[in-house]
């Protein structure tokens, strides 16, 4: 049987030849080429995005945000880096990967017992107006995870109608920012920033302290990850928790701030999940969180918590259907396969799908 190996903290992280870790030589290759000369075709000046995605008055920049770098990454196999390319030490923006770290710490807080229930509505544990009566209040935690809450309200002077009908499940499909009769909520996926911003306020409410804090010290500093990266939230997303002023962060970068981070620790945060939350012997989160945020929603068999999946082998064909991801726009993935022991990693990456295709190939033992 396999020890499974732990790299250490910082740089600390041990390269191996991809023939010792069962990948050959060649598909890596191709792989590696792949990845960096398919780079996505978004501007350097990422701020631009929101004004062409986005009508006035909500095509603003309200958080900080930083120029793109180039397409990099790193492939993690038995816990070894077999293969980088391009600058992956580099802070970037994550987009939509931050979902993921959101769902992290909605389990850290189930783990602690700090949400009891994840079926029991938010309003039970949340009282701060956002889940009243008649329809917010039967929201569950369960729905804002698997995005199926049909929040309604505004949230930092954006209103959830902007992103209703950005993406339904497969029986619906209708202009982004148009209205709509909401369902009742659970019955329903939507791919929806303003409600995941709002699982992001109502996480804070329940730690009660702000959420990179309670990352860094819960996952990030455990799993020997650096202290580079960075998490903000809008300029106006300040709100009062236990009679202090706390910034709220997002679950991406839709109006700017977010999670910047490198690849490295991208790829620690994907190591732990295929360690099924445990370090080096610590338990950092709960098997039975994991297998509920991988578990497929019932209205979208390719998302559970806040994490795609690929049980119906769509999002990645050539990876096993076990393989789950953390999806950011721009091809910023972490791509974590458990039936092969493997961790990828894309930065502004165009082609993901194609990039796991290699990798997964060129696997011989």
């Amino acid at each position: 049987m396999r020890q499974v190996y732990y790299p250490g903290s910082g740089d600390a992280w041990e390269r191996r030849s991809p023939g010792s870790v069962g990948i050959g030589d060649e598909a890596l290759r191709e792989a590696v080429e792949l990845a960096g000369t398919h780079e996505t075709p978004w501007p350097r000046d990422l701020a631009r995005l929101i004004g062409q995605v986005e009508k006035a008055p909500y095509n603003r920049v309200l958080g900080p945000m930083k120029a793109r770098g180039e397409a990099s990454g790193l492939v993690v196999r038995h816990g070894y880096i077999a293969a980088e390319w391009g600058h992956p030490q580099t802070l970037d923006m994550t987009f939509s990967a931050a979902k993921s770290y959101l769902a992290t710490l909605a389990g850290l807080a189930w783990d602690a017992g700090r949400i009891r229930d994840l079926h029991e509505p938010v309003c039970s544990s949340v009282d701060d107006g956002g889940f009243d009566p008649p329809h917010n209040s039967k929201i569950i935690w369960h729905h804002l995870l698997q995005q199926t809450s049909e929040w309604e309200g505004t949230l930092f002077g954006i209103p959830d109608l902007v992103d209703r009908n950005r993406s339904l499940g497969p029986d619906l499909g209708v202009q982004k920012g148009t209205d709509r009769e909401l369902r009742d909520p659970g019955t329903l996926w939507e791919y929806n920033d303003v409600r995941v911003n709002r699982l992001g306020l109502a996480l804070l409410r329940i730690w009660g302290e702000p959420l990179p804090a309670v990352l860094k010290r819960e996952v990030m500093r455990p799993i020997g990850a650096s202290d580079s990266w960075t998490w903000y939230g809008y300029r106006n997303s300040w709100v009062d928790v236990n009679e202090q002023r706390m910034q709220s962060v997002p679950g991406g970068s839709h109006w700017g701030g977010g999670l910047c981070i490198n690849s490295f620790d991208q790829a620690r945060f994907g190591y732990l999940h295929l360690r099924r939350g445990e370090w080096e012997g610590k338990q950092i989160l709960s098997p039975a969180w994991i297998e509920r945020a991988t578990a497929p929603c019932d209205h979208n068999s390719g998302y559970g918590y806040m994490w795609w999946l690929n049980a119906d082998r769509q999002l990645y064909p050539a990876a096993s259907a076990a393989t789950f991801a953390a999806q950011g726009a721009g091809g910023n993935n972490v791509v974590i396969d458990p039936e092969r022991d493997l961790v990828v990693v894309t930065r502004w990456c165009a082609d993901v799908p194609a990039v796991i295709e290699r990798i997964v190939a060129g696997i011989t033992s």
